[in-house]
């Protein structure tokens, strides 16, 4: 069968891009779960290090737009007040990244469902740890440091982060912003990372690259959509195809 980039056919390619178009929109909607969507469902249909390649561009640029829509102040101190966060979690992806190209799919098959599950589950259930003001300081830096680590070899490091968050009672606007500014600084890192580690390529590249275009057209509808629609409803829904997703990942890496 003929393939279009990165060794995919074109029916994985437009599928590709589909599913791009659908996690911009619950991005744009929502503030976040764009990484969480591709890398739990892009890995069914094409090989674990694409699938983590394809989301790295939209990722980071969709984050940097996304940070900056209150003005680059806003960010400036959001980043500010989460250095320990940033710096930690900037500390654990450049660990572990190395590491994608030699960990067997079925092992990040696992890794990566068993998080998604459990970050859905702990969504879904509402619960979020009360911190007292003189453990804040650790539990950045632990929360940080543990999400950088899982983030450098799945992409996805945005569960620790939004519990820890949520525990902290941040400001709604300011959590989607800080999430923000997170997520595209490591998104930062990551892409020089793994452009280190080769799972960026003269291959892959141009795949992550054409993510960018769905991925902003999914985003400015779910700019659009977010002040009509039913949160409570749409997260319940966007929860359910996490869970579902992540099942289907499990299943991959026990079965093959």
């Amino acid at each position: 069968m003929d393939t279009v980039v990165a060794g995919l056919p074109l029916w994985a390619f437009l599928l590709a891009a589909a599913v791009t178009l659908g996690a911009g929109f619950v991005k744009g909607a929502i503030g976040f779960a764009m990484p969480l969507i591709l890398i739990a469902v892009l890995p069914s249909f094409m090989p674990a290090p694409v699938a983590l390649a394809a989301l790295i561009l939209p990722v980071l640029a969709t984050n940097l737009h996304q940070s900056l829509r209150q003005g680059f102040g806003a960010a400036w101190q959001s980043a500010l007040r989460f250095w320990r966060l940033i710096l930690a979690t900037v500390v654990g992806i450049l660990i572990t990244a190395p590491f994608v190209l030699v960990l067997p799919q079925q092992v990040m098959f696992l890794l990566l469902g068993g998080a998604v599950l459990i970050f859905a589950g702990l969504q879904a259930s509402g619960w979020a740890p009360d911190i007292p003001p003189r453990w804040r300081a650790p539990v950045e830096f632990g929360t940080g440091f543990i999400g950088g680590l899982y983030g450098g070899i799945s992409g996805v490091w945005g569960p620790p982060t939004i519990v820890y968050l949520l525990a902290a009672k941040v400001e709604k606007t300011e959590m989607v912003r800080v999430m923000s500014v997170l997520f595209a600084i490591g998104a930062l890192v990551l892409t020089g990372a793994h452009l280190r580690s080769g799972v960026l390529n003269a291959q892959t590249i141009p795949l992550s690259a054409a993510m960018l275009v769905p991925a902003g057209i999914g985003m400015w509808l779910g700019y659009k959509a977010h002040d009509r629609m039913d949160p409570v409803r749409f997260r319940r829904w966007t929860l359910l195809l996490l869970a579902l997703s992540a099942l289907n990942l499990l299943r991959k890496g026990l079965f093959g």
